[in-house]
Formats: structure tokens, C-alpha cells, sequence
């Protein structure tokens, strides 16, 4: 089947149209999501510190909240799977820690009229991934 030229150049403006539409409307980085308490639109250097912060806190690695991937094939966690009950727990912790700031620590603010969180996880883990007191 012979394409007439007018055909051929449709076809390749349309495809480039069509990958062009795929490409912007692909998510920014796929990995990150189910995100409920952590900002959406949080850079990938600021999610890295703030995962940096748990793990030093509770002297964990990844894996102690993120569920490994089904796919036996990958030795990659699922970051988005809800698995683990660790990772609901420090969901409802960020949440407290919140309110505990806001409520009682909301005057401590920074040069830039922004609250600086006192209480946070190191504040009771300590370095363990369960604080002296806590039911294990």
C-alpha cells in the first residue's frame, strides 16, 4: 500500500501530537505515590531529607515501613503499597506530632515567620524503632 506524501506528513505531525500529549501527562515520578500525608508536590531532595529524618530517628532503614514489591523478579520496595501496618502507625504519628506542635508550640517560629516543629520523631524514638514505655 503506497501512503501519499499528504498522508505521511498527517500521520507523523499526528503522532508527535499524540506523543506529545503522553509525554506531559505522564506523572512527574511514578514511585511517589499514595502520598496522604506528605505534600505531593514535595521535591525529590526534600522527600529523601524527610525519609532521611525517620530512618535516623527509629534507627530503621526503608523496608522497616515499605512493603517489597510483588514482583518476586524486583528487589525494589512498593512505596506506594499499604502493606505494612509501620507505615499507617507513622502516618497517625506525623498527624500527632502535628497537632502537638500547633497546639502547644505553634509561637516557635523561625526568621521567616514559619513554625519550627519541636516536637518531632527523634523526640521519643531516639534512635529505636520503639521508644522505651511503648508496647512492641
Amino acid at each position: 500500500m503506497i501512503f501519499s506524501r499528504k498522508s505521511l506528513v498527517v500521520l507523523m505531525i499526528s503522532l508527535f501530537v499524540v506523543l506529545g500529549i503522553a509525554a506531559t501527562d505522564a506523572p512527574k515520578n511514578p514511585r511517589y505515590t499514595n502520598r496522604l500525608i506528605i505534600p505531593k508536590d514535595i521535591s525529590d531532595d526534600e522527600l529523601g531529607k524527610v525519609m532521611g529524618e525517620f530512618k535516623d530517628a527509629l534507627g530503621v532503614k526503608c523496608n522497616f515501613c515499605h512493603a517489597p514489591s510483588k514482583d518476586t523478579a524486583s528487589h525494589h520496595l512498593d512505596f506506594a503499597s499499604d502493606d505494612k501496618p509501620e507505615k499507617s502507625i507513622a502516618r497517625k504519628m506525623m498527624k500527632m506530632t502535628g497537632k502537638i506542635n500547633k497546639k502547644f508550640f505553634s509561637y516557635n517560629k523561625n526568621d521567616q515567620g514559619m513554625s519550627v516543629p519541636t516536637v518531632a520523631c527523634m523526640t521519643c524514638h531516639r534512635g529505636s524503632p520503639h521508644p522505651e514505655g511503648m508496647k512492641k
